[in-house]
């Protein structure tokens, strides 16, 4: 079986919170200002009450509002599909399945929370929204959402991604989104930045610095954040919930789960449902592939940072490089950010997540091969989890595994990426540890 697609009355009614069955459990978002845990109070001028009693909520299921499930059907339950050339071109014995999320209206998971968050901001009376992107691909989620709740939407684009994927910048627009490069003179966290330093590309922390001032200075708008948060990370796992489902259908089971990781929403939305299964007992591994270039994971330290270069975000309990740390321009845009999702760092300091960091020549490599074999272009991003499940593959050619991957998002629109990777224009990038260094001694001081 090829593809396997379930019926619109078979998709997941609920979302799964896997915070109360991490090992362990989380620690609260605290006050910047403070070093206190944060007030509800102070959240809630900038998220509205819904999705505050999701992101501390202790229920394992929570159930998806009739309105937002309409929405999803445009699109979803998404296929699973058995990557059967690809097997044959690498030769192996390993089953290989994958999600495809790219499926979407903006070809990509993205819109798996902005349909979730723009219907919970439109329900209490929010008429705009702000937010940051990286690549493109959660702006043009959110655009969408905005525009199917009749809400207005302005994106900070990350500089870098906003000259290298102009589609993307369209697409927003065409939903009816304001996007301008970040950092912009449309804030004065942005004014301050370029006044030091004019020639930065940008990141995805200044951006976010750039959405909530604009947030918190006017009463009609709110922010939504496109990753790290429980509550994003809660709406994703739509995916895994459908691929249980699906998986089951294929008469099969996943000995290893991958998802590339930039803030953890993709790969949460896929593993996390499964995390029941390896705490009762189930022998499975959880790869984590994020850039070399941007290893929070394999190279961030555990710890309360705040989640933009302002420090106007409440301080996470994750894997970090530092609110301070500016990524290079590699064309993975959507993993550019400095921190890991608190759910996916908690499941990794327990030891259920491993971390892989993979370079960018070799997951361009495996999107080619992905392409010419699936047929399907795979967005920069998605190339990381096609190198893992390669990788894992291979390790014994001759094992009859299974692997399952979240293929997270087209790469049509990231055609010139490719067009460069081709021309031998890219090269790879390790970011050099006293870099690292430097970026993690501006870590918040907690008592």
């Amino acid at each position: 079986m090829k593809k396997i697609v379930l019926r619109d009355d078979e998709m997941p009614k609920v979302w799964y919170n896997v915070a109360p069955d991490i090992p362990g459990g989380l620690l609260p978002p605290l006050d910047p200002q403070t070093l206190k845990p944060i007030s509800p109070e102070k959240l809630g001028a900038i998220f509205p009450q819904g999705l505050l009693e999701q992101e501390m909520s202790t229920e394992r299921f929570i159930p998806i509002p009739e309105e937002v499930q309409e929405i999803y059907r445009i699109w979803r339950p998404s296929p699973l599909v058995r990557a059967n050339k690809l097997e044959e071109a690498l030769g192996v014995k390993a089953k290989i399945y994958f999600k495809n999320e790219s499926v979407s209206p903006v070809g990509s998971h993205k819109p798996n929370s902005a349909v979730a968050q723009a219907w919970f901001n439109k329900r209490e009376g929010v008429k705009r929204l702000t937010t940051e992107t990286g690549a493109g691909q959660w702006g043009s989620a959110l655009c969408f959402a905005t525009s199917k709740f009749g809400m207005q939407c302005k994106v900070y684009m990350v500089r870098v991604s906003y000259d290298q994927k102009p589609y993307r910048k369209f697409m927003m627009q065409t939903y009816g989104g304001q996007v301008v490069a970040s950092p912009s003179m449309d804030t004065k966290v942005g004014r301050d930045i370029l006044a030091r330093t004019p020639d930065t590309p940008g990141s995805l922390g200044m951006a976010v610095s750039e959405a909530l001032e604009e947030a918190l200075d006017r009463e009609d708008t709110n922010y939504a954040l496109g990753s790290v948060l429980n509550h994003v990370a809660l709406h994703q796992t739509i995916i895994g919930l459908e691929a249980k489902k699906q998986m089951e259908l294929a008469g099969d089971f996943p000995d290893v789960i991958i998802g590339c990781c930039g803030g953890g929403s993709n790969f949460a939305g896929l593993a996390c449902p499964f995390v029941p299964d390896y705490l009762e007992g189930k022998k499975i591994r959880f790869l984590g592939c994020e850039p070399a270039s941007c290893p929070s994971l394999t190279n961030g330290k555990l710890a309360y940072d705040a989640g933009d270069v302002a420090m106007l975000t409440p301080l996470l309990y994750m894997y970090t490089l530092g609110h301070t740390f500016v990524p290079p321009g590699f064309h993975a845009g959507g993993l550019r950010y400095h921190g890991m999702a608190p759910v996916i760092s908690a499941l990794t300091r327990e030891g259920i997540v491993e971390p892989v960091a993979l370079q960018q020549l070799e997951c361009f490599e495996a999107g080619l091969l992905f392409a010419r074999t699936e047929g399907i272009i795979p967005a920069p991003e998605s190339t990381h989890a096609i190198r893992g499940a390669i990788i894992e593959a291979l390790r014994d050619p001759k094992e009859p595994k299974t692997i399952l991957f979240n293929l997270s998002g087209t790469g049509v629109i990231d055609l010139p990426s490719y067009d460069k990777y081709l021309q031998g224009e890219l090269q790879d990038y390790e970011y050099p540890q006293e870099d690292i260094a430097k970026s993690l001694a501006s870590l918040p001081k907690i008592p």
